[in-house]
């Protein structure tokens, strides 16, 4: 099956390099997408494009496709399931949660100069970060790519309610599973909320499993495509 890989704020396609190749090994096709904005130099990109650039993606895929998300890209994910709910066999959400309609995409750290940087570790100390070593640290800062401001500050619009019949699974590295149930049963996470098909996949790590624990992640990965 094609996996789509998408990288969170500041990520570009590169950082899925240990899954893609681990996933390759269990008999998949990995397709780790850069996006408008995050890699390929365009500072002026917005959400919609890189809504198209994930839709192309999908559009390209031979068959049916798996969606992967991390972080705030879990979004992407899940508005690629609104937009092709038809081509899509799953989505999986790795350490996030797709934002409802009419939410403003990822407007949480500050913007200058028309970009959101990356706003250095003291925001992720904790669950977050515990398993990043310095140099990890100093290799994934270097790294970060200053996120357009307008894709940080988009709207996500969603509008078919078919998203809801494709199967998700919630990859869950620094929250866990009962905590993840916890906040849809609190209605929390409202489009997860109405998703008639979520399994959780427990994963030991940090925010960034495809850094710290790419083969774990490309296993769970695996076995989710290998159900659908």
């Amino acid at each position: 099956m094609d996996i789509l890989l998408i990288g969170g704020l500041w990520l570009n396609g590169s950082v899925w390099g240990r899954v893609a190749s681990a996933l390759e090994a269990l008999g998949h096709r990995p397709v780790p997408l850069t996006l408008p904005g995050q890699g390929d130099g365009t500072a002026s990109a917005t959400l919609d494009d890189q809504v198209e650039t994930v839709l192309a993606a999908v559009d390209a895929a031979s068959g049916e496709v798996m969606v992967v998300g991390h972080s705030a890209a879990c979004s992407l994910a899940w508005l690629a399931a609104d937009r092709r709910p038809e081509r899509l066999a799953k989505v999986a959400l790795v350490g996030g949660f797709p934002s409802p309609d009419g939410q403003v995409y990822a407007d949480f750290f500050e913007v200058r100069d028309g970009v959101m940087p990356f706003p250095g570790w003291g925001p992720f100390e904790g669950p977050d970060a515990v398993d990043l070593d310095d140099e990890a640290r100093r290799e994934l800062a270097a790294a970060a790519i200053p996120v357009p401001e307008g894709v940080a500050r988009g709207v996500v619009r969603l509008a078919d309610d078919r998203r809801f019949d494709v199967p998700v699974v919630l990859v869950c590295p620094e929250f866990t599973p009962v905590q993840a149930r916890e906040w849809i049963d609190a209605g929390d996470l409202p489009e997860l909320a109405r998703a008639k098909h979520v399994d959780f996949a427990d994963i030991d790590s940090g925010h960034w499993p495809m850094i710290t624990r790419p083969d774990e992640l490309a296993r769970i990965l695996a076995a989710a495509a290998d159900a659908a």
